[in-house]
């Protein structure tokens, strides 16, 4: 054999050998866990994920996920709604209120989860094949102009240019920008081979707007009366239920394990919610604490560089035990606000035994859980601002203390 042919056949070997190693660090990075592995205890029947993209309307994707979840509980018929529906009859009643309060009001696109059922009630519902909204050539949600577009028209109609204010004529304007940017909304639309309007439909899996509640827990408010949670968000002033801190999660959980699932207004700007771990957790500062939690790994460490490991998600770390205190102090402080709403499906534990939250979240099926997060219970505990559940998930002493 020539040196030629040798050294021909030894480049093709080491190119197989290169091809084979790449091809099995590619596998093992697939296989790779995700450092807090999750077991699933409870999971409440729901609907799939979907993806608000840059659309800023949370609310509406976890309000109709709420919605999509009671209909299967109750009809056993599995929906996909149209968020888009609700949305631009949230921006129509926004509008209105913005131009009656003389603009001082929210007319953000943001929302609560229970817009939703107040949008059905009053307009009723389409399935997302009849209407989608993506009409302007996105595959996904943008809504950065509409948002400008309708902010921009406001602010022109509260200026009485004509000397008055032309409630004749604006409605019809801001209907055109609906239409633009999210398309006309049918008058009829088809499902399963049969005709209906979106008032017909909703009444065909009915939901009575009466059957739902926010609830919530703070210190300054009077146990089990409803009263005005002070949120930009909230413009639809709905009251929230008040009870104790406890109380508030033995609730969460006894809906879950009865199978309701429950909306969810939080926030998630703070840094304990992992993007790229897919969970969310409120670690503690103890460094003993943290040393104990696992020995071998913070051994060599100095104080300061375990403390670093805080948020890093490399370990699974333990959590501050959150108090009431904590939660009322987060909430005057502007350090929890109703900046994400998500969907609560069910109750999960890590391999260290603790607690957390599945939570379908809205953002496509992106992270380790494919679109799904698992929030701790401290963390639920520390950043809820309040729950939106049926009443009949409460429990019956809880029933006989508020109703």
């Amino acid at each position: 054999m020539s040196n030629y042919n040798t050294m021909k056949d030894l480049k093709h070997l080491i190119l197989v050998a290169a091809a084979m190693f790449f091809a099995i660090s590619a596998q093992a990075q697939k296989e790779e866990k995700p450092v807090y592995q999750i077991t699933d205890d409870v999971e409440v029947p729901h609907t799939i994920v979907q993806n608000q993209a840059r659309s800023g309307t949370c609310w509406c994707f976890a309000g109709t996920g709420f919605v999509e979840a009671e209909i299967l509980r109750k009809y056993d018929v599995k929906l996909n709604l149209s968020e888009m529906y609700s949305v631009r009859w949230a921006y129509t009643k926004k509008f209105d209120r913005f131009v009656q309060l003389h603009g001082a009001t929210n007319l953000s696109c943001g929302g609560e989860v229970i817009d939703v059922l107040y949008a059905i009630n009053d307009a009723g519902m389409i399935t997302d094949e009849a209407y989608s909204g993506l009409v302007i050539g996105d595959e996904n949600h943008n809504h950065s102009e509409i948002q400008k577009a309708v902010e921009g028209y406001a602010k022109l109609v509260t200026q009485k240019s004509n000397g008055r204010i032309l409630y004749e004529t604006y409605p019809k304007v801001l209907k055109g920008i609906l239409d633009g940017y999210l398309g006309e909304a049918p008058e009829e639309f088809e499902y399963e081979g049969v005709k209906y309007t979106p008032k017909s439909f909703a009444e065909k899996y009915a939901l009575d707007i009466n059957d739902y509640v926010q609830f919530s827990s703070f210190m300054d408010q009077e146990m089990y009366k409803p009263f005005l949670l002070l949120i930009p968000d909230n413009w639809t002033y709905t009251m929230t239920y008040n009870m104790g801190f406890d109380e508030m999660m033995a609730e969460v959980d006894n809906a879950l394990n009865n199978g309701y699932t429950v909306g969810w207004a939080q926030d998630v700007s703070d840094k304990g919610f992992s993007r790229k771990a897919g969970v969310a957790i409120v670690p503690t500062d103890d460094v003993n604490a943290i040393r104990e939690s696992n020995p071998k790994a913070f051994k060599k460490m100095t104080d300061a560089e375990v403390l670093e490991k805080q948020y890093s998600f490399e370990y699974v770390m333990p959590e501050k035990e959150v108090t009431e205190e904590m939660h009322q102090r987060a909430y005057n402080d502007w350090s929890t606000g109703d900046d994400h709403s998500m969907l609560l499906v069910g109750i999960a534990h890590d391999q260290n035994g603790n607690k957390y939250y599945k939570v379908k979240n809205s953002w496509g099926e992106s992270g380790p859980y494919k679109g799904y997060w698992y929030c701790s219970e401290e963390f639920v505990k520390l950043h809820t601002v309040f729950f939106t559940v049926n009443k009949a998930a409460f429990s019956d002493g809880m029933k006989n203390k508020l109703f």
